[in-house]
């Protein structure tokens, strides 16, 4: 018996075409939540212009209906700590002089605290029952959370990488999953970051020099691929008696 042929599409990225494979594939997005997103919340309280931010939200809900409509596997990322702190390394917790600190009250209730409102992912892009949903500690999806675990078992080995920061936990994360062998294709449109020169050289340093880190390529390029992968039928084994 010969193994089913796995259907594949072209995505027109840089620094070239990207073979985007059914059931390979799954979307991960990363850390839309309200604490960084929208007005009032932590990122504004450190000085950041949130509509930066807000803009990647039209196009990355557009991608995620098409990833849904697909059938592809989509994850999504909380960054924050437990309540005691125990999980927020003094590093992190003692940055910088903003106003307000990890743990602090916040607009939202307590700031990047897991189970507080301003922790969770904002309503336009809020996962469906039986999207997984990740609790990370850190700024990239797989220290200390079970993400490849779930990707192994999945059997995926391409990525749709999305969120925020641009030059923060996008990138943590699209490197971590470089490092374990997933291509990565960060769609440009879908990330975002508070300060232009980090989004541009951020989505650069990712395909430059031959891909280093991976792809990229704009929604505009990937919902059509979707949409024709998801219509593309995979050629079932030829009978043998």
């Amino acid at each position: 018996m010969t193994e089913n042929p796995i259907a594949a599409t072209s995505v027109e990225a840089t620094p070239g075409p990207f073979s985007l494979i059914a059931d390979k594939t799954a979307l991960i997005a990363i850390d839309m939540q309200r604490d960084f997103i929208l007005p009032g919340g932590f990122g504004e309280s450190l000085g950041n212009d949130v509509n930066m931010l807000l803009k990647v939200v039209p196009p990355l809900a557009d991608l995620l209906a098409a990833a849904r409509a697909a059938g592809m596997l989509v994850i999504h990322t909380r960054e924050g700590h437990l309540p005691d702190l125990s999980d927020c390394p003094p590093a992190k917790l003692k940055r910088g002089a903003p106003s307000k600190r990890i743990g602090d009250p916040g607009e939202y209730g307590r700031i990047l605290i897991r189970g507080e409102y301003g922790h969770d992912i904002i309503d336009e892009l809020a996962p469906i029952d039986g999207e997984i949903v990740i609790d990370k500690p850190g700024k990239g999806a797989f220290y200390a959370t079970d993400l490849q675990q779930i990707l192994t078992e999945a059997g995926i080995t391409q990525l749709l990488v999305t969120g925020v920061t641009t030059e923060v936990c996008v990138h943590t994360t699209t490197r971590e999953a470089n490092d374990r062998g997933y291509e990565c294709l960060v769609v440009s449109d879908c990330v975002g970051s508070y300060f232009p020169d980090f989004q541009r050289i951020g989505l650069h340093m990712i395909s430059a020099q031959g891909g280093i880190f991976g792809w990229v390529a704009d929604s505009a390029a990937v919902i059509p691929a979707i949409a024709a992968l998801s219509a593309k039928p995979v050629s079932a084994p030829t009978s043998q008696s």
